[in-house]
């Protein structure tokens, strides 16, 4: 994914602008397997694998505890399945390399750049008939347009320029989906414990940052502790039900004898309580990261070296 980006750079800073967003409708699910057998075929000379492919490829699913064939379509989820798209959509990047087009490709979502919308219209035309009559693949109508690069959506990132240099940010969409997981994750009812909500929220982040390092994310992974830290003091402030509960678990954290009970026994929502001086004064942020908590910034900090 970095690379595929990268390259999208140099194509926009060389004044490449203009973009063909090929969408390629339900991929996976619509796959000619012959046609891929026969583009491995050129390359693999041993039959056994052919075969052992084509037996994968019609071994069937189960849906709902039933059966179904797979008379086409790439099955989803086994080791092969990343593969075998690759294998076969490697065959329109050549045709896109030999017909002298700038792409970029990652998975099933491809680029083509062009410095004019009408030389790119013209190139969507005339790749349109070899996807589908040579490759046998559907192309979806109404989602591949031709449009200016800052418009168009590649896997979660979109483009913008800055000082004539071509920039990353974030989708929208990919943010929404973010936050809708640390919600699902920081929620109560779960039912995980502390230790294993940690751990979950540890694998997700560094996944997630790790995908989008490239983009201009500072400012957002900064908004995006804040609030994850005032979920994770509403969890402590929710676990902690009884006032006598809450009463010695803020002495604990340092909190003297008046304070803590006045504190104790605020009528304040969890979410107000979350955000107040009760828990901002004694669930600090270095008290969660010593509990184990990791959090986006201290990840891309780490993983970049970008304070």
């Amino acid at each position: 994914m970095p690379g595929a980006i990268r390259r999208s750079q140099e194509n926009i800073d060389d004044g490449y602008k203009c973009v063909v967003d090929m969408d390629l409708e339900k991929f996976f699910d619509t796959a000619d397997q012959s046609k891929l057998i026969e583009v491995l075929g050129r390359t693999i000379k041993d039959g056994r694998v052919i075969s052992l492919i084509h037996k994968y490829l019609r071994a069937g699913v189960v849906v709902r505890h039933s059966f179904r064939e797979t008379a086409e379509g790439v099955p989803q989820g086994g080791p092969l399945s990343p593969l075998l798209p690759n294998i076969m959509l490697n065959e329109l990047d050549k045709e896109l390399t030999i017909r002298g087009h700038r792409l970029v490709r990652y998975a099933d979502d491809l680029m083509i750049f062009w410095k004019s919308r009408r030389a790119a219209e013209r190139t969507l035309a005339n790749i349109v008939p070899f996807i589908e009559n040579k490759l046998f693949l559907k192309v979806n109508k109404d989602k591949t347009a031709v449009d200016y690069v800052g418009k168009v959506k590649f896997p979660g990132i979109s483009f913008y320029q800055c000082k004539g240099k071509a920039r990353v940010r974030i989708h929208p969409k990919p943010v929404a989906k973010m936050k809708a997981k640390i919600r699902r994750m920081t929620s109560r009812s779960n039912g995980w414990s502390s230790e294993g909500r940690m751990e979950k929220l540890k694998q997700y982040i560094r996944g997630w940052v790790n995908y989008f390092k490239i983009a201009n994310i500072k400012s957002l992974l900064k908004e995006t502790d804040e609030w994850m830290r005032r979920r994770i003091r509403m969890i402590f402030w929710k676990q902690w039900k009884k006032v006598r509960t809450r009463f010695e678990r803020l002495q604990k954290l340092g909190l003297d004898k008046q304070k803590a009970w006045e504190y104790a026994n605020t009528r304040k929502g969890y979410w107000r309580t979350a955000n107040s001086p009760i828990l901002k004064r004694t669930l600090q942020n270095e008290i969660l990261k010593r509990m184990g908590y990791l959090f986006f910034s201290d990840c891309y900090q780490k993983v970049t070296g970008v304070n």
